[in-house]
């Protein structure tokens, strides 16, 4: 409702860091607003969604692209295979433990610069005068790549689990490899279906996937030791515990930090819908339990990795619980994977139009539009799904190949959360203004933990698991090529072109356009102050 007087708002007394900050401009409002969309205005971005997700609906979507025991089934051939039941336990705790001090640092700047593209845009506030746009770039195509694999990678896992179902429960039939392409196809044309409703039936969905998720962790949990047919039914703690079995040809320390994909991977969603990734935090309780538990009761771990079946999690349930128990589990879990796959649909396109609001993508002018009737991006949720369907592709290569989507995320997602908080820490120091939830003086030490750790990983994540004469182009590890080269198209076409238009984070509110002092927030201002700017 107008109120037909415009006032200045102040970002500092809402204690956000925004753009304006480095051009001494602030936002202008002509009309009342609540809290959220004041300080969605003070960024310099107007209000364009329903704001129709509670916090339990916002943390389901979270929740949902975690995916905890789905998550955990998708890469299990990683940590598993690479390190055995000890490396994978120890791999979760350890790799838990690093992984909570990057989320911290998160959640710091997000606090302070809350926008749906809350990490590009924190990247172009916090870099050096007249870096803001390349840091602003590098970081949003980084984030863009690790969400664009998301709804590739869960749904070819959700494709492989369905038809290792169906082989279990049909051992005259064998998946084929365009079986798994024309399912995942089908898969995320239902997925996108859903994801173009409204914010209210998105959020009631993520609700279901979030209960779905927990129910299944839970029969996990019981039902896996309860029910084994192998005597005894457990493993020994020592066995859990200290039992390492190197699947690599790398020394067993290399191999043991090789299977911490699996730990990034599903914990690589601290990012989702406008969250605090504090709200994560109970999934590194939660994910290790499922951990221990999955070394506690698997016998045979050369035939839960390379069974019949192509899928880990099939294998293990067969062999823990016999056929129809286990496929009974392995189809629990089967329905917690598909809300995964649809909340990673949900978080990949709300990126995808925030980069898009500010011109950084090929077609953001058709991307960047809101659905006028479900106030959605539905051409955005498109866009990733086809994406998806491309990448996937990838399968007719190699199983390798195709796996490559699960290290090209994890790495692309952690070097768009380092970069904003290696700037925080190097660039900007001291003069960091910190939002309502802050670290205080843990920030430095807990974000240099952070970038450490980001900084080994990343190079551990590209190296194949054999080396030497048994590499072939079946069994290379193809992330660097595909990363690599997507990252060095984009800042060719920066070079190139984008860095003659592209300034970082579009402001699209009214604001003042000379610098002034203000008395304090809710300043009035005349008509001729104020610019607007249109960027269609």
């Amino acid at each position: 409702m107008a109120s037909g007087r415009r006032r200045t708002v102040d970002e500092g007394t809402l204690h956000v860091t925004s753009v304006f900050q480095k051009t001494g401009d602030h936002a202008v409002l002509d009309h009342v607003a609540d809290a959220d969309e004041e300080v969605l205005v003070a960024l310099g971005y107007k209000q364009e969604f329903k704001r129709d997700f509670s916090l339990l609906s916002t943390f389901s979507v979270s929740f949902s692209v975690l995916g905890l025991l789905p998550s955990i089934a998708s890469t299990l051939s990683y940590n598993l295979a690479y390190s055995g039941p000890a490396g994978s336990v120890w791999g979760w705790v350890v790799a838990g433990v690093l992984i909570q001090f990057v989320a911290l640092s998160m959640a710091e700047i997000c606090s302070s610069m809350p926008t749906a593209g809350g990490l590009y845009y924190a990247s172009a506030v916090l870099a050096p005068e007249g870096w803001g746009p390349l840091c602003s770039w590098i970081t949003g195509w980084s984030n863009f790549l690790g969400q664009a694999t998301g709804p590739c990678s869960v749904n070819y896992a959700l494709s492989s689990m369905i038809l290792t179902a169906v082989e279990i429960a049909n051992p005259d039939y064998t998946a084929q490899t365009f079986h798994v392409y024309l399912l995942l196809l089908a898969l995320l044309i239902f997925e996108g279906l859903l994801t173009m409703n409204s914010t209210k039936f998105i959020g009631r969905l993520n609700v279901a996937g979030t209960v779905a998720n927990l129910v299944a962790l839970l029969i996990f949990v019981i039902w896996m030791p309860v029910g084994s047919i192998n005597t005894p039914k457990t493993n020994s703690n020592e066995f859990v515990w200290t039992e390492v079995i190197n699947g690599t040809e790398w020394p067993s320390g290399f191999a043991f930090m090789m299977g911490f994909l699996s730990v990034i991977w599903t914990m690589s969603g601290y990012d989702a819908p406008f969250h605090l990734s504090e709200e994560c935090s109970n999934a590194n309780i939660a994910s290790p339990r499922a951990i221990v538990l999955t070394a506690h009761t698997v016998q045979n771990i050369p035939d839960v990795v390379d069974g019949n079946y192509g899928q880990p999690m099939g294998s293990l349930c067969l062999q823990v619980l016999g056929p129809k128990a286990g496929l009974a589990l392995f189809s629990i879990n089967i329905i917690a994977q598909f809300f995964v796959g649809q909340g990673c649909t949900v978080a990949s396109s709300r990126v995808v139009y925030a980069y898009s609001r500010d011109g950084a993508l090929p077609g953001s002018r058709w991307l960047k539009k809101v659905n006028h009737r479900t106030h959605t991006p539905v051409n955005a949720v498109w866009f990733v799904l086809t994406l998806g369907a491309l990448l996937g592709l990838l399968m007719f290569a190699s199983p390798v190949a195709i796996g490559a989507v699960f290290s090209i995320g994890a790495i692309a997602q952690y070097i768009a959360f380092t970069l904003p908080i290696a700037l925080k820490l190097f660039v900007v120091g001291d003069k960091f203004r910190p939002g309502p939830w802050h670290l205080g003086r843990f920030s430095k030490p807990v974000g240099f933990i952070a970038c450490g750790y980001v900084l080994v990983m990343v190079p551990v994540l590209c190296f194949p698991a054999v080396k030497g004469a048994d590499l072939n182009t079946l069994n290379m590890n193809y992330t660097c090529l595909i990363y690599g080269g997507v990252m060095s198209l984009a800042l060719l076409w920066y070079a190139v072109d984008a860095r003659k238009w592209f300034k970082g984070p579009r402001i699209n509110v009214d604001h003042l356009i000379h610098t002034q002092v203000l008395d304090g927030q809710g300043s009035e201002v005349n008509q001729d102050e104020i610019s607007f700017d249109k960027k269609e």
